[in-house]
């Protein structure tokens, strides 16, 4: 028998009781977990500061985030839960017909999350899901060790199992969750990984969002506010070591003010990090050895204007810049999720929109510009998950902007209102009037059938 039946099992009759469902027990999860995080969070911090150094902004913001994220479900929970009522046909509604769309949890969730942001990303789509009335089975990621410990000794301590659930360990535990016929799973990760998460969901028919990556385009055009563009990205790709999905990937500057911008990005870094990053207390370390290698495996000495230093033994990848960077170098070759920051030069706007257009569609997308033609032009021909106009990063944490990929960065959007409707199924009802007939039934010989069928009708 699969190990984690017994688990999954309690879970499911649980769910069958119509518990989950009220409004009662939604709060009491979203109340445990806002315990739980506030009464744990030196705890949590030093955890991330263990696992790979994250600064201590990056540490209460793993923390802030998910506060503020239940904050907007327990304000607005009742609203979302309500029946909504929507425009149906003119004739129908005449006729004392009504349409109603009620939202109801899916059941057992499953929620896998990553390691760059190992509580963030786990507990985000862990309170949608409890806000939607899902119960939820967390697989944090084993290679944050410190972090998933602790959430397997904290979880027990505040939820009961039926409720909330944690499952400890790697590949093997995760294909071995993946046989149970969960009615959602949730991942973040990489695409490799979700293309074996959609197949195993698939024979259960089990509905699914995923958070994933890729190379996300920045441009600055000619019009930019440079010492602006120069602080927001490269903040925007360093933090986390450039460990994060929605990081800046690449830039395309205008050649008019490329050299211009390249130093700039120089002295911000300095800004930033100071002389030597290595000791900053504000630059994260990669998260292992291999990724360390892989990510310092992209560094052309040549192309280095700023940094090139690497440490493999630390976890450590000096902040890079590479300038003028082509779409033939290694760190084009796929995401860098790492701090090797390719910089490409362009002259027509047209011209590169067309070559990113034709790559995979991004997870993001940041363009920094004072022209409105200009935004709007890569607003229309660029499809991308989300993103930012003269800003990095930030769009993914505001609740009234739904978070997501598409394509190969993704499908599926959560955050606010769009998370708790994504972890929901919404059913549609037509409510009739139980004493006004439609006649629209057989024998229809002698009938005005067009007459009767035009209650469908706007």
């Amino acid at each position: 028998m699969n190990k984690y039946q017994i688990l999954f099992d309690k879970q499911k009759e649980f769910f069958y009781t119509d518990t989950s469902k009220t409004y009662e027990w939604r709060i009491d999860q979203l109340n445990r977990l806002e315990r739980m995080l506030t009464e744990n969070q030196d705890a949590f911090c030093q955890a991330l500061k263990t696992d790979f150094n994250k600064p201590p902004f990056e540490q209460l913001f793993e923390i802030t985030v998910p506060l503020g994220n239940i904050k907007y479900y327990k304000e607005n929970l009742k609203t979302l839960m309500a029946p909504e009522p929507v425009a149906i046909p003119k004739g129908l509604e005449e006729t004392g017909n009504k349409g109603i769309i009620y939202k109801e949890p899916f059941g057992v969730t499953l929620v896998i999350g990553p390691f760059n942001a190992p509580i963030l990303l786990l507990l985000d789509p862990a309170i949608a899901a409890l806000a939607a009335g899902n119960p939820v089975i967390l697989k944090p990621a084993n290679t944050t060790p410190t972090i998933a410990a602790l959430f397997a000794e904290l979880i027990p301590k505040y939820f009961e199992p039926e409720a909330v659930s944690v499952v400890m360990g790697g590949r093997e535990e995760i294909t071995e969750l993946l046989q149970l016929p969960f009615d959602f799973i949730f991942f973040t990760g990489s695409s490799a990984v979700a293309k074996v998460i959609m197949r195993a969901a698939a024979e259960n028919l089990t509905p699914v969002i995923l958070e994933l990556g890729g190379q996300n385009p920045t441009v600055v055009d000619e019009t930019a506010n440079l010492d602006i563009a120069a602080d927001r990205i490269l903040w925007g790709h360093m933090a986390i070591s450039g460990q994060w999905c929605i990081a800046p990937g690449y830039v395309y500057v205008h050649e008019s003010i490329a050299e211009e911008f390249i130093d700039k990005l120089k002295k911000a870094t300095v800004k930033m990090y100071g002389e030597d990053p290595s000791q900053s207390p504000d630059f994260a370390r990669m998260i292992s050895e291999h990724d360390t290698e892989r990510v310092a495996s992209y560094i052309i000495p040549e192309k280095v204007v700023l940094g090139g230093r690497f440490n493999i033994k630390d976890r450590y990848v000096e902040p890079t810049i590479l300038y003028p960077s082509s779409w033939e170098d290694p760190a084009m070759q796929q995401e860098i999720f790492g701090p090797v920051f390719p910089i490409l030069v362009y002259s027509d706007l047209k011209e590169i929109v067309e070559i990113i257009k034709r790559r995979p569609k991004a997870l993001a997308s940041y363009f920094f510009s004072k022209n409105q033609a200009n935004i709007d032009y890569f607003m229309n021909a660029v499809s991308f998950g989300g993103g930012c106009i003269n800003q990095t990063n930030l769009h993914c944490w505001i609740d009234s902007l739904p978070f997501g990929g598409v394509g190969y960065s993704g499908m599926g959007k959560y955050y606010g209102k769009a998370g708790f409707d994504a972890l929901s199924n919404t059913k549609a009802v037509l409510i009739g009037n139980p004493d006004k007939e439609l006649d629209v039934f057989p024998p229809y010989a002698g009938k005005d059938i067009t007459k009767n069928l035009s209650v469908f009708g706007s």
